[in-house]
C-alpha cells in the first residue's frame, strides 16, 4: 500500500511538472523580441503620447501658474484672489510673457512624460489582460473599470516618477517673478542649483504625496474615460455613436469627465507637493510674496507634517486652494490630451490597443 501510494505521488508530481512545463514552453513561445514593425509601433505611440501632453498644456498654461501661485503663496500677503483678478494682475505686472512663465520646462517635463504614461498605460493593459484572460480562461474577456484604474495608476507612477525632478523646478520657475531675489534662468539651471544647494533628495520632495496622489488622478482619468468610451459604444445612448465610432465631440466630452473626476480625488495632495517643493529654498518664502515685506513659514518635516501645518494655519479649504482655476483648466487639457493622442495614433497608423 505504501509503494502504492508513493508511486501515485510520483506519478502526480511528475505530471505536474509536465504541465508546467508545456505551460512554461508555450508562454515562451509567445514571447518574442520585438521586430521592427513592433519598435515602430511603439516609436508612434510615445510620439503620440508626447504631442498630446504638450498641446493639451500650452493650451491652458495661464491657468496652470496661476493655479501653482494660488497654491503656495503668503496668506498673509495676498496678491492673487480668484481666477479672473489672479490673471489680469499677471497680466498688469508680468505681461504676456508672464502668462506662460515656466510653460517651456513644463513642456520639457510633460511631453517625455506623457510619452512614458500613454505607453505604460497600453503596455500595462495589455499585460493585465493577458493574465485576465488566463486567469479567468476566457479569451474573450475585457478589462474591467477596477483594472483600468490599476494599468492607469501604474502608468502614473511610472510616468511621474521618471520626471519628477523635472516638475520640481519648474514649480520653482512657475512661481519666481521678476522681484524675485535669486532668478534660476532655466532648467538645467535651476536643476543645478538645486542638486548644489539643497543636495540630489532635494529634487525629489514631494515625491510621496505625488505617488500618493496619481493613483486616483491618473488612475481614474484612464479608468474612467475608457469605460465611458465602452459604454457609449455598447449602449448608443441618445445617437453619440456611428458605426463603432466617438466623434471628436463626444471623446472631448468623456475625457472632460475623466479629468473632473481625478483632479477632484486627488488635489489635496497636489496643494500640499507644491508647498514641500519651496521647503529648503532659502528664498522661497520671498518668491512666493514677491515684494519681500513679510516670510512665509515653508518648513514641513514631511507629508503629514505638511498637512498638519496648512489646516491648523489657513484651514480645511487650503487644501483646495487654486481649484476653480485648476478645474477650469483640467478639463480641457484632459479632453485635448486624450483626444489628441487618439488622433496623432490614426495619423501616424498606431494599432490599437488589445483592449479596444
Amino acid at each position: 500500500m505504501a509503494s502504492e501510494d508513493v508511486k501515485r505521488t510520483s506519478d502526480s508530481a511528475v505530471s505536474t511538472i509536465v504541465n508546467l512545463a508545456e505551460e512554461a514552453k508555450l508562454a515562451s513561445e509567445g514571447v518574442k523580441a520585438p521586430t521592427g514593425h513592433a519598435l515602430l509601433s511603439i516609436a508612434k505611440s510615445l510620439v503620440a503620447g508626447g504631442v498630446a501632453g504638450g498641446v493639451s498644456r500650452t493650451a491652458v498654461a495661464p491657468l496652470e501658474r496661476l493655479k501653482i501661485l494660488l497654491q503656495v503663496q503668503n496668506p498673509h500677503s495676498i496678491k492673487y484672489n480668484g481666477t479672473i483678478q489672479g490673471l489680469k494682475y499677471i497680466w498688469r505686472t508680468e505681461g504676456f510673457r508672464g502668462l506662460f512663465k515656466g510653460n517651456g520646462t513644463n513642456c520639457a517635463r510633460i511631453v517625455p512624460n506623457s510619452a512614458v504614461k500613454f505607453f505604460s498605460y497600453d503596455e500595462a493593459s495589455k499585460g493585465i489582460l493577458w493574465f485576465y484572460r488566463q486567469q479567468t480562461g476566457n479569451d474573450d474577456a475585457q478589462l474591467t473599470p477596477l483594472l483600468r484604474l490599476g494599468a492607469g495608476a501604474c502608468a502614473g507612477i511610472i510616468a511621474m516618477s521618471a520626471t519628477y525632478p523635472m516638475d520640481m523646478v519648474r514649480g520653482r520657475l512657475t512661481v519666481q517673478t521678476d522681484l524675485s531675489p535669486q532668478q534660476y534662468r532655466g532648467i538645467y539651471h535651476a536643476l543645478t542649483t538645486v542638486f548644489r544647494e539643497e543636495g540630489p533628495r532635494a529634487l525629489y520632495r514631494g515625491w510621496l504625496p505625488s505617488v500618493i496622489g496619481v493613483v486616483p488622478y491618473v488612475g481614474l482619468n484612464f479608468a474612467v474615460y475608457e469605460s465611458l468610451k465602452d459604454w457609449l459604444i455598447k449602449s448608443r445612448p441618445f445617437g453619440l455613436v456611428q458605426d463603432s465610432e466617438l466623434s471628436v465631440t463626444t471623446r472631448l466630452a468623456c475625457g472632460a469627465a475623466a479629468g473632473t473626476v481625478g483632479q477632484t480625488v486627488a488635489y489635496p495632495l497636489d496643494v500640499i507637493r507644491r508647498r514641500m517643493q519651496m521647503v529648503g529654498w532659502k528664498d522661497a518664502a520671498l518668491v512666493v510674496v514677491g515684494d519681500g515685506k513679510s516670510r512665509a513659514s515653508l518648513e514641513y518635516t514631511g507629508m503629514v507634517d505638511a498637512f498638519r501645518k496648512t489646516v491648523r494655519h489657513e484651514g480645511f479649504g487650503a487644501l483646495y486652494k487654486g481649484l476653480v482655476p485648476n478645474s477650469v483648466k483640467v478639463v480641457p487639457s484632459i479632453a485635448i490630451a486624450f483626444v489628441t493622442y487618439e488622433v496623432v495614433k490614426d495619423v501616424l497608423g498606431v494599432e490599437m490597443r488589445i483592449s479596444d
